[in-house]
């Protein structure tokens, strides 16, 4: 949940100061659907009580389904540090067994339980890569207390570089380049323009 916040609070930071990022909200997004795909399956994987290892399985495929996503959307500027911080918690999260290794004492600074049937991070004995697990805190009695790591950093960074890129002063709209013509003559190489930053009306 810290993570979906900051996530959200770095989509909508462009408007505090009077803009609107015209870059994120035009780009032509492939298979948006895999978001809901993701977040649905975090839920079950973390909410729903599974058999077995389903729930790391689960957790992992939400992380491959998220890779997916960024790939097919690689064109998006910036968006290439998003997917940094994701390939690092995936990696991380497939060599501990479907569980993000998270440290003692930042479980302990945010108040967590450690005993959930299955949590998305946990202490885990011998952690591969401990470094790049859960190892710092926003702590209790702060909202959303929690652990967070480098990816989450990333992610979260990620997100704020991506909703600024190709912002606009609010009322105002994006100027698009025009279309060259192919190398033929007989065309266009792209119905889609692209952004040229803000209008100067």
């Amino acid at each position: 949940m810290l993570l979906l916040a900051a996530c959200v609070l770095g989509l909508l930071s462009p408007l505090l100061v009077g803009r609107w990022p015209a870059g994120l909200l035009l780009h032509p997004w492939r298979w948006p659907l895999l978001i809901w795909v993701t977040l649905g399956l975090q839920v079950v994987a973390v909410e729903v009580p599974l058999p077995g290892v389903l729930a790391p399985v689960l957790h992992v495929l939400t992380y491959v389904v998220v890779v997916g996503f960024l790939w097919l959307n690689r064109s998006l500027d910036r968006i290439a540090v998003v997917a940094a911080g994701t390939a690092s918690n995936g990696v991380t999260i497939a060599l501990n067994g479907g569980v993000l290794p998270a440290s003692a004492d930042a479980v302990r600074a945010a108040a967590l339980d450690p005993h959930l049937a299955f949590a998305n991070s946990a202490v885990v004995a011998h952690p591969v890569l401990p470094w790049l697990g859960d190892v710092f805190a926003w702590p209790a009695p702060l909202p959303l207390a929690n652990t967070f790591s480098v990816g989450d950093v990333l992610i979260a960074v990620g997100v704020v570089l991506v909703a600024w890129t190709g912002t606009c002063r609010l009322g105002r709209t994006p100027v698009r380049r025009a279309v060259a013509p192919d190398a033929t003559g007989g065309g266009t190489t792209s119905p889609t323009a692209k952004l040229d930053g803000p209008s100067q009306r």
